[in-house]
């Protein structure tokens, strides 16, 4: 993808972000699954640092070399004719400089997009948000100078660790991060792991800015999550957890039965062939 494209890709994703209607983003970890959730007619692909990683070989929380990631999302970007943007992660790196280096990786990888989150890889512990604000600054100067206008989903961890000892103690720190990140260079938060409808309501109201929800059983669906003012909606490691339940399964029968109608599928050899057909 030449650069002229790849901006021309980067003005469409951030235009679907200017909250007059929802994005659903589907998170792929390789070409076949961008392909396949192309085709069912998504106007964007993310990818999910998750199912990258399990797919190398690896734990997800930057385990996965960060080479390998950036080819998996080259070769992600070639597969679709959509926007792609790409989980970062904390940013692969200890300081801001490190973060742009990575964030000018992905880009020139193809993405123009990209989640950078500020959980630490130890449970319980958020980075303080100044440091968070510096790398999120030096993300947005690096895809500024490559040329690409990228849309930055700033992730907080603060319900998926429970950060504080009650629901108004998380929520407000929810708020003064978001703000925070925003001011650094955020187009998006993405606090993960919430899911009651109640609270997603009162922060978008609490930010003027779009929110980007994660997607799992007991979050409230799409329609409602219009209602309240949510933006985008990403499924994160969902769809990679489900593919790869049914493979589990279906292994488990086979090896329990002995019997091969477990091997039905809804798709077959030749579907998958034509995906890739003229490239």
């Amino acid at each position: 993808m030449d650069r002229e494209e790849q901006v021309r890709k980067a003005r469409i994703f951030r235009k679907m972000h200017d909250r007059s209607g929802m994005l659903v983003l589907p998170n792929a970890w390789d070409a076949v699954t961008a392909r396949l959730l192309a085709r069912s007619g998504f106007a964007a692909i993310g990818t999910t640092s998750g199912g990258i990683a399990w797919s190398l070989g690896y734990a997800d929380g930057e385990l996965a070399p960060l080479d390998d990631v950036v080819a998996v999302t080259a070769r992600m970007a070639r597969a679709v004719d959509l926007p792609v943007t790409a989980d970062i992660v904390a940013g692969y790196g200890a300081t801001p400089e490190a973060v742009a280096d990575t964030v000018r990786a992905i880009i020139d990888a193809g993405a123009v997009g990209f989640n950078l989150e500020d959980g630490l890889h130890m449970p319980g512990e958020l980075r303080e948000v100044g440091a968070m604000a510096a790398r999120l600054g030096a993300a947005r100067q690096a895809a500024a100078a490559a040329g690409v206008p990228a849309v930055i989903n700033a992730r907080t961890d603060t319900y998926l660790l429970k950060y504080g000892s009650s629901d108004a103690e998380r929520f407000d720190e929810t708020v003064r991060r978001a703000r925070a990140y925003l001011d650094a260079g955020a187009d998006c938060v993405y606090p993960i792991g919430l899911a009651d409808g109640a609270t997603i309501a009162a922060l978008t109201r609490a930010l003027d800015a779009p929110l980007n929800i994660a997607a799992r059983p007991g979050v409230p669906d799409l329609a409602e999550l219009a209602r309240m003012g949510v933006a985008r909606v990403s499924t994160a490691t969902r769809l990679a957890t489900l593919a790869l339940s049914a493979v589990e399964r279906a292994a488990r029968e086979l090896r329990v039965s002995g019997r091969f109608e477990c091997l039905g599928s809804t798709l077959s050899h030749p579907d998958l062939q034509r995906l890739f057909d003229g490239g």
